[in-house]
């Protein structure tokens, strides 16, 4: 029996865009402004470069790796590349309130895109979770409000407990990550429990996705030090970074390795795990001042990583019917959550006064939780919203299939010779 037609999209994707693009730009028009008062030459082209870096992580990067299925390539990439520009803009609106609220204006330079664009690969990576289960119209949804959910924690954690802003931007690995596992619980279908007829991959996908794995190795040391404005300091965190993730990508290989009951490296182990420890660092580098204190952090960050891929995902699909696409809580939750107690543990021992380091531990564990609270709660919220049949989700056996969406194959090539035919005649 042929398949069914996947619902049209003409009478949503095409209005919701267009209407949030036009607010954009009339919001833009009134209430931002380029902040060319604070403008220095050496700055701007210090950073410059980084942000580049950051920019091809969050387009380029991600695009590839989610084109790892054999019939979804254009939807990987593209519509990766369309949430990530509209999760950017959203992004540096809701950062300009406070801007906005004490100026009337929301001043904008490189580095409010820079923090825009971390923000909205918070949202990338909740994507992963549901990654050729949802339609396009799913997707902005789940950015804007994953985005919303993520600034929101920012400044939680910033105003209540004094958080830094660096150390505040790198806990989008495990809000993002928790986000798009309730996502997955409460959008479950019945044909995850199997296995999606499409859900399929070969050399070319697999070699394009392992494009976007190394891509993202390659710049993830950009992506950690951004905003770190100490050149001794950002000298240090690039340095810890690579070998975090040189570390980590040996131990992915070896664990892949021996976890194999044929003794054979799986490369989808190696694509998610190889920057295990650039996640986990990125969560500790504010305490890590030491070559082998990264080295350590990136092994352990692997191990638990390459483990919690090869077994935790099919029991999260069997016990709690969580069918996570790119399995975003081994790939980028269990490093964070280890990176976060890394950061906690070597806080503690190098802190000398007993009371800070309490102190310290108390506002440490309180972090995590607001930050797994809120995600898990914006989840739960978007979840049900997207539960609606009016954003026409595609049937079971429409998923992980461009045809849904794009105009692709010998279809479009029929049509072209049709009309040239009809021209000609």
């Amino acid at each position: 029996m042929a398949p069914q037609y996947a619902p049209s999209l003409r009478s949503r994707l095409g209005p919701i865009l267009l209407f949030l693009q036009i607010g954009f730009i009339v919001i833009f028009a009134f209430y931002i402004e380029i902040d060319n008062e604070q403008i220095d030459k050496n700055k701007f082209s210090n950073l410059y470069p980084e942000f580049q870096d950051v920019n091809v992580m969050v387009f380029l990067s991600f695009g590839f790796l989610y084109s790892f299925f054999v019939r979804y390539g254009f939807s990987g990439s593209g519509f990766n590349f369309l949430v990530a520009i509209m999760a950017t803009q959203w992004a540096i609106l809701l950062n300009g309130i406070e801007s906005w609220y004490s100026r009337g204006k929301i001043r904008v330079n490189l580095r409010s895109l820079v923090v825009a664009e971390l923000c909205a690969s918070s949202a990338l990576i909740s994507i992963g979770a549901m990654v050729g289960k949802t339609n396009p119209v799913h997707l902005i949804l789940i950015a804007l409000l994953e985005v919303s959910g993520f600034v929101l924690n920012q400044w939680l954690l910033q105003t209540l407990l004094k958080v830094q802003l660096l150390n505040s931007i790198m806990m989008l690995h495990i809000f993002g990550s928790f986000f798009g596992l309730m996502l997955t619980l409460i959008l479950h279908r019945t044909e995850s429990e199997q296995q999606f007829e499409k859900e399929k991959f070969d050399r070319k996908t697999g070699l394009f996705s392992m494009l976007g794995t190394l891509l993202l190795w390659m710049f993830w040391p950009s992506f950690n030090s951004i905003l770190v404005d100490d050149r001794g300091r950002k000298l240090g965190v690039v340095f810890c970074t690579y070998l975090a993730l040189a570390v980590s990508a040996v131990t992915a290989a070896a664990v892949s390795v021996l976890s194999s009951p044929k003794g054979k490296l799986n490369l989808i182990h190696v694509q998610s795990c190889v920057f295990a420890g650039g996640v986990a660092i990125g969560l500790s580098m504010s305490v890590v001042h030491e070559p082998w204190q990264a080295m350590t952090i990136g092994f352990t960050a692997a191990v638990v990583s390459t483990i919690g891929f090869r077994y935790l995902k099919i029991h999260m699909l069997l016990a709690f019917h969580s069918h996570d696409t790119f399995a975003v809580l081994s790939t980028h939750g269990l490093p964070g959550l280890l990176g976060w107690l890394a950061h906690l543990l070597l806080q503690i021992k190098d802190s000398d006064d007993h009371t800070t380091a309490i102190r310290f531990a108390v506002f440490h564990i309180c972090s995590l939780l607001i930050t797994i609270s809120l995600s898990l709660s914006m989840g739960i919220i978007t979840g049900l919203l997207l539960k609606w049949n009016f954003w026409r989700p595609q049937q079971d056996k429409k998923c992980f299939d461009d045809q849904a969406f794009w105009e692709v194959g010998d279809r479009n090539e029929s049509f072209n010779k049709k009309t040239l035919t009809s021209i000609r005649r």
